[in-house]
Order: structure tokens, then sequence, then C-alpha cells
């Protein structure tokens, strides 16, 4: 089996199209790169707004033991 390409050089130079190949590539790197940003801060934002509503609903439920105690207290 034989290489594609006689050296390094001629394999970085792409038969005269190393311009448009290097190119395509490096856009189909930095969008990869950046769809897996995107989900990270996106995964980030949603466990965000899950700890905040999980706090929120916390609250609401101590809010209403407390009303409930206020108001046994004060039922003859």
């Amino acid at each position: 089996m034989s290489p594609a390409f006689p050296s390094f050089q001629a394999f970085f130079a792409m038969g005269g199209y190393a311009f448009y190949v290097w190119l395509s590539v490096l856009i189909a790197i930095l969008t990869l790169a950046a769809l897996v940003l995107q989900t990270r801060w996106q995964r980030k934002q949603l466990l965000r707004e899950i700890h905040r509503q999980q706090a929120r609903k916390k609250r609401i439920q101590q809010a209403r033991k407390r009303s409930q105690g206020e108001d046994d207290a004060s039922a003859p």
C-alpha cells in the first residue's frame, strides 16, 4: 500500500487546494466547538433555572406551613 502524498509538505499543500481544504476544516472545527460551548451554556442555564424553581417551590411550601400554623394558633 502506498501513501497518497509523498511528503508532509505535499499533504499540507493538498495538490494546490490547501486554502480551500484547510479553510473548510477550520470552519468545521469552529462550528463544532461553538456547538459544544453553546450546549454547555444551555445546560448550565437549565440547571440554574431548575434550582431557582425548586427554591421558589420550597419557599412557597414554607410560607403555607407558617400561615397554617398561625391560623391554627388563632383558632379558639
